[in-house]
């Protein structure tokens, strides 16, 4: 009280600059106190832990200081299980000590996935949704077919998979792709009489592939020897509007069977109109 009488028997100037002289000395310590509680100029450096085992990664952080909190978890197929993908801050960050580093890790277990039905898709179609999915792409299989690069049917490992059933991401789907070969049709190549050599070079430039080779006779040389029938034939049953028998015409990559001998059929002399 009796400090207080003092106070008050000053001049107003003087109790003014003390009042302003102590909320200068508590503001300056309170400032310069905050360093002290929240750790001010403690500072580290975050490191890198991408792509570490998540207890190596904690063990990492910890040793810095930090604290660590699993915030998410994804399944990439590609890494190991576990292995961290994703942490925030990001790496050579320079932050507080004690501050909680997030991470995403890759998941143990592979999420299961509907198989999606891509027969009728086009190619590119079906890449792209398996890719969305979280399926791979396998080796693709060409199959005669009318319709070009369009999914004929879908495989894993080796056996048909149905639209519906249950699989594990990252896993690699083979799909058979149709070729467009059986839009386009040619006249099959009339053989009949060729060595099995010119008979091979003229199926193959029209588009065509030999098939089986049978022989009645044991034949060791059978580039040499001679084409008596194939399958199928050049010329049909029918006949057009001048009695001429109709050309036969196939898919290209048909595969042209054929029948050899030694010696050269006799071909009739009306057999000249084939050509």
């Amino acid at each position: 009280m009796e400090a207080i009488e003092k106070l008050l028997k000053k001049p107003l100037w003087y109790n003014i600059l003390v009042g302003i002289g102590a909320f200068l000395f508590l503001f300056l310590l309170i400032f310069f106190s905050l360093g002290l509680i929240t750790g001010n100029g403690k500072t580290e450096k975050v490191p890198s832990v991408v792509g570490l085992d998540i207890s190596t990664a904690k063990h990492n952080l910890a040793a810095l200081g930090f604290d660590v909190v699993v915030q998410d978890s994804i399944y990439v197929d590609t890494l190991a299980r576990t292995a961290v993908l994703r942490q925030t801050p990001d790496a050579d960050e320079v932050v507080k000590k004690g501050r909680t580093v997030y991470l995403t890790i890759n998941r143990v277990l592979a999420p299961q996935i509907e198989m999606p039905n891509l027969v009728g898709f086009s190619l590119q179609s079906a890449i792209t949704y398996l890719k969305v999915l979280g399926l791979r792409m396998g080796p693709i299989t060409l199959q005669p077919d009318k319709n070009k690069n369009v999914v004929l049917d879908q495989l894993v490992n080796g056996v048909r998979i149905a639209p519906g059933a249950k699989i594990a991401s990252g896993t690699i789907i083979n799909l058979y792709i149709g070729d467009g070969t059986l839009s386009v049709l040619e006249e099959v190549p009339d053989v009949v009489g060729l060595t099995v050599g010119n008979a091979r070079s003229l199926i193959e430039s029209a588009g065509f592939v030999v098939g089986n080779i049978s022989s009645g006779v044991a034949i060791q040389d059978t580039a040499s020897a001679f084409v008596i029938a194939q399958d199928p034939i050049a010329l049909s049953a029918k006949l057009d509007s001048l009695n001429v028998p109709i050309k036969n015409r196939a898919p290209i990559k048909t595969p042209i069977h054929l029948t050899i001998d030694l010696t050269a059929p006799i071909r009739p002399l009306n057999d000249s109109i084939k050509n």
